[in-house]
């Protein structure tokens, strides 16, 4: 017996939208590009050759359309893995639910998604203008917990050598981090030879939760040492930012192909930022256009 999606579950608007994207199934592509920015959504659309549907609610801003005979739909997602909770979820619905029987499909559709988005740099090998491919991420923001089956997509080995390295093991107070693979094929074809590839740390936050320090003192001032110096089977974090995590876990418990790419917009270790970037995504844009 199929299971039935209840109303308080499965929120559908009155035009037979989803609810907080506001997007219909019909309007949903194969191959979706997430973005932190809604108004890089319009950034990234400026390449498709046509726009069926423009759809904005909140900070969700979803454009479909066609890039070189590629079905494509962009959808911003604001900052954070409590959004990207939100929206892997709504479009794995609307690939994957029948809105009308409230029951998952038969033939269950399988996503390849990017997330183009921006990040801090750990490393002398990663200085602004570099763009890093997510190849594992981990996540200190504890969403995947939430979730059955999240042991069995997890690198568990990795895990324990992450909090052991950086002496949070028994802290109550600690984060509980999950650490979860990109799915390789994607990495693959959206980084080949040009891009950084690593381990990604996914925060919670901004602030604190990354090591900056403006007025509350940090809980371990030397956090973000420990985590430039962690290795694991020759592997270094290559970056912070606050969304890979989450899109890897879910797509790997939904059945998707998901990874994530980022400019280094400030490097931690050189002191180095720039606020200015936006005009250099679209090096980073065209590229994961070309390959997804």
């Amino acid at each position: 017996m199929k299971k039935y999606f209840a109303p308080s579950e499965l929120l559908i608007n009155e035009d037979g939208s989803i609810f907080h994207l506001h997007v219909k199934p019909e309007q949903l592509a194969d191959k979706v590009i997430l973005v932190g920015d809604p108004g890089r959504v319009k950034q990234v659309a400026a390449y498709l050759e046509n726009q069926e549907c423009h759809v904005s609610n909140r900070e969700f801003t979803t454009i479909t359309g066609t890039y070189k005979g590629k079905r494509i739909t962009v959808i911003s997602t604001g900052i954070g893995c409590g959004n990207i909770d939100i929206v892997m979820n709504e479009i794995d619905a609307l690939a994957n639910i029948d809105f009308q029987t409230r029951e998952a499909k038969d033939r269950l559709r399988s996503l390849e998604i990017v997330r183009i988005g921006t990040c801090g740099g750990l490393q002398p090998t990663t200085p602004v203008g570099t763009f890093v491919c997510s190849e594992i991420s981990i996540g200190l923001d504890g969403l995947l917990n939430f979730y059955e089956r999240r042991n069995a997509i997890c690198d568990l080995p990795l895990e324990r050598a992450f909090l052991n390295h950086l002496g949070w093991s028994g802290n109550l107070c600690s984060p509980a981090p999950y650490a979860v693979h990109s799915d390789q094929e994607m990495v693959e074809r959206i980084a080949q030879t040009d891009m950084v590839r690593g381990i990604t740390i996914t925060s919670g936050g901004f602030f604190g939760p990354q090591g900056r320090e403006l007025r509350i003192p940090l809980a371990d001032p030397q956090q973000n040492a420990k985590i430039e110096d962690f290795e694991y089977q020759g592997k270094h974090v290559t970056n912070f930012e606050m969304e890979s995590s989450a899109l890897a876990g879910l797509s790997q418990l939904l059945g998707h192909h998901a990874t994530t790419v980022c400019m280094v917009i400030a490097n931690r270790i050189a002191h180095k930022a720039n606020t200015g970037y936006k005009s250099n995504m679209n090096d980073l844009i065209q590229t994961v256009l070309e390959r997804i």
